[in-house]
C-alpha cells in the first residue's frame, strides 16, 4: 500500500506496514516470555527481563529472561564437557551431523529469514538471504569435513619422517552483532563443528530471538547425538556473560564482530591470557568508478551496497571514488535510482530499505549529517530521520543521503552505520587508490573499469590494501567460498570459506623417528 508516486527529486515516503501471518513466531519456539540461556536445556534463568523491540514499529515482540553468571557457568562448563566427547567423533560423521543442521536451516528458512526482518529490521529478501548464506556455509563445511588435510615433509635426517596435522581447539566463543544475526554465527559454528569443536553463543541484546529461533532449529539434531551442548547460547549483560566469555581460559578462541572501539578491547582481554581471537570490525568501504566504467552496472551495485540493510552492513558501500569525467553522470543517475527506493515495513515486499536498528542509530545518523554540513558538504540527496505518524511512529526509519565531500574530512574517515553516501572525485587511478587507502579501515573494495590493467593495478599489492577486493561488482554481498575479513581497524582473522577452518583447530607437527638410530637435528653431536 504505498501513498502515491513520488515527488520529483524525493525519495517515496515509508510504506505502512502490512498485516503479515506472525505464526513462524510460534513455529520457531518463541513465545512472549523465553528463556536466555541453553545448554542442552533451556535454563531457567535469573537475570532481568527484558523486552525485544520491532525496529519498523517500536512495539515489542516478545521478552527474554537474561542469564546471569551463573547460567553462564553452567553453559560454558556443559559446552566443555561436550568438547571433549565431540573431538572423538571422526570427521566425516561430525560432517553428516552439520548437513542435518543444514537440512533443518533449509525447512525453516521463510520462518527465519521473517524473524531476521521482523526483530533486525533489513527487508524480507536480504532475511532469506542470510539464512540462505547459514545453509550454505552448512554444505561447506560438510565438504570440507572430509579435506581437513595436513602435509608430509621431508626430514633432514635418515629414518625419519615428519608431518602436520590439526586438532580441534577447544570452546569458541562467538559474540555476534545485530546486523546479521544468525550468519556470522552460522560462519563460525558450522567451521568449529566439523573440526570438533564447541560453540558458545552471545548474540546482539537487540535480536535474542533471532539466536533463540536459529538455535531452537537446529538443537533437536544435536539433541538427538547427545550433543546439544555444542550449540550453548547465552543472552545476557556485559558483566557475567561477555566479559566472563573474554577472561574464560577454557575459550580458547573468541570470535567477536563489532565496532572497532570494542574489539580492540576485545583483542586487548583475550590477547592478555594469550587466547586467540578474530575480529570482524568496522567497514569504510569504496568502489572506485573509472571513466571507462559501465555504469549501468555501477549503479545498482553502489545502490545496493549504500541503501542494501539500511547501511548498516560491514561491507556497506560508504563512498565513491568517482573519476571527474563521468562525475556529473554519475551524480543524475545515482539522483534518480534513489528516488525508486521504498523505504517501510521490511517484511512488505515492495519495501527495498527497512529501519534502522534503535533510536541510538538515528542519533549516530543526526550527528554525522550535521558533521557533513559543518565540513561543507554538497547534498545531492537530502536525507536523515523521517517523521512520521500511523502505525510506524515508533519506527526508526530515515532517508537515505547522498552527498559531494572530500576524503580527508572526519566524518568520512570514520564509519557511521547508516545510510550515507559520500562522493569523491578523483583525477586517475593513482589518485583513487591512494583516496581509497586513506582511511584507518580495511574491509572491503571495488572498482569498476572495462581495463584490464587498471583491474589488476587495483588488485595488486600496490592497490586496494582490503581483506576484499572487487572488480565490476560491488563491496556487499560477500559469497561463501571465499574467507571473510579485513584488515587494519577491520581487525584480524578470516571466517567462512577457503582455508578460514584452520583458525577453529591446532597445529601440531609430528616427527617419528623409525631408525635405529639418535640422529639429532642441524647435524648437532652431543656427549
Amino acid at each position: 500500500m504505498g501513498r502515491g508516486p513520488p515527488c520529483p527529486g524525493a525519495l517515496p515516503l515509508p510504506r505502512l506496514p502490512i498485516l503479515i501471518d506472525m505464526d513462524f513466531l510460534q513455529e520457531l519456539g518463541i513465545g512472549p516470555e523465553n528463556q536466555g540461556a541453553y545448554n542442552g536445556e533451556w535454563l531457567n534463568c535469573g537475570g532481568e527481563l527484558v523486552e525485544t523491540k520491532n525496529p519498523a514499529t517500536g512495539e515489542v515482540i516478545a521478552k527474554v529472561r537474561q542469564a546471569t553468571a551463573a547460567e553462564y557457568e553452567a553453559c560454558v562448563g556443559a559446552a566443555h564437557e561436550a568438547f571433549q566427547r565431540w573431538r572423538e567423533v571422526p570427521a566425516p560423521k561430525r560432517g553428516e551431523i552439520v548437513r542435518r543442521m543444514g537440512n533443518a536451516m533449509r525447512e525453516k528458512k521463510h520462518a527465519l529469514g521473517s524473524l531476521i526482518s521482523l526483530e533486525m529490521g533489513k527487508i524480507l529478501q536480504e532475511g532469506l538471504g542470510e539464512v540462505q548464506e547459514a545453509i550454505d556455509i552448512a554444505d561447506f563445511a560438510v565438504g570440507q569435513s572430509r579435506m581437513l588435510y595436513g602435509l608430509s615433509m621431508h626430514s633432514e635426517r635418515p629414518g625419519h619422517a615428519m608431518r602436520e596435522q590439526w586438532h580441534p581447539l577447544g570452546v569458541v566463543g562467538c559474540i555476534t552483532a545485530f546486523n546479521f544475526p544468525m550468519a556470522v554465527w552460522a560462519w563460525n559454528s558450522m567451521l568449529a563443528f566439523i573440526c570438533g569443536d564447541a560453540m558458545l553463543w552471545k548474540p546482539s541484546g537487540y535480536v535474542p530471538l533471532c539466536a533463540i529461533g536459529l538455535t531452537n532449529v537446529i538443537r533437536p539434531i544435536l539433541e538427538e547425538e547427545g550433543f546439544g551442548a555444542l550449540a550453548s547460547l547465552v543472552i545476557g549483560p556485559r558483566k557475567g556473560v561477555s566479559e566472563n566469555i573474554l577472561s574464560d581460559r577454557r575459550i580458547p578462541l573468541v570470535s567477536f564482530t563489532g565496532s572497532t572501539a570494542v574489539g580492540k578491547k576485545v583483542g586487548a582481554e583475550v590477547g592478555g591470557r594469550l587466547g586467540r581471537t578474530i575480529l570482524e570490525l568496522g567497514g569504510n568501504n569504496a568502489v572506485v568508478v573509472m571513466d571507462d566504467a559501465d555504469l549501468d552496472m555501477a549503479i545498482p551495485a553502489i545502490l545496493f551496497g549504500a541503501v542494501g540493510t539500511a547501511g548498516q552492513r560491514c561491507t556497506s558501500t560508504r563512498r565513491v571514488l568517482v573519476h571527474e569525467a563521468v562525475a556529473e553522470e554519475l551524480e543524475g543517475r545515482l539522483r534518480r535510482a534513489y528516488e525508486q527506493v521504498r523505504i517501510g515495513d521490511p517484511l512488505d515486499e515492495t519495501t527495498l530499505c527497512g529501519p534502522l536498528i534503535h533510536e541510538g542509530a538515528v542519533e549516530d545518523m543526526k550527528t554525522a549529517l550535521a558533521d557533513v554540513r559543518s565540513s561543507g558538504g554538497t547534498f545531492v540527496q537530502e536525507g536523515g530521520p523521517i517523521e512520521l505518524d500511523g502505525r510506524l511512529a515508533g519506527g526508526n526509519f530515515v532517508k537515505p543521503v547522498i552527498v559531494w565531500a572530500e576524503n580527508d574530512w572526519d566524518v568520512v574517515q570514520r564509519e557511521t552505520f547508516a545510510p550515507i553516501l559520500y562522493l569523491i572525485r578523483v583525477k586517475d587511478l593513482d589518485d583513487a587508490i591512494a583516496k581509497h587507502n586513506a582511511v584507518p579501515q580495511g574491509l572491503s573494495s571495488s572498482i569498476f573499469t572495462m581495463n584490464m590493467r587498471n583491474a589488476e593495478r587495483f588488485l595488486a599489492s600496490t592497490g586496494s590494501d582490503c581483506g576484499i577486493a572487487n572488480v565490476n561488482i560491488g563491496t556487499s554481498g560477500a559469497e561463501i567460498g571465499g574467507a571473510f575479513g579485513g584488515e587494519k581497524e577491520t581487525g584480524g582473522g578470516r571466517e567462512s570459506g577457503s582455508d578460514a577452518w584452520k583458525a577453529y583447530m591446532r597445529r601440531q607437527t609430528n616427527t617419528v623417528n623409525y631408525s635405529t638410530d639418535l640422529p639429532l637435528a642441524q647435524g648437532i653431536h652431543f656427549g
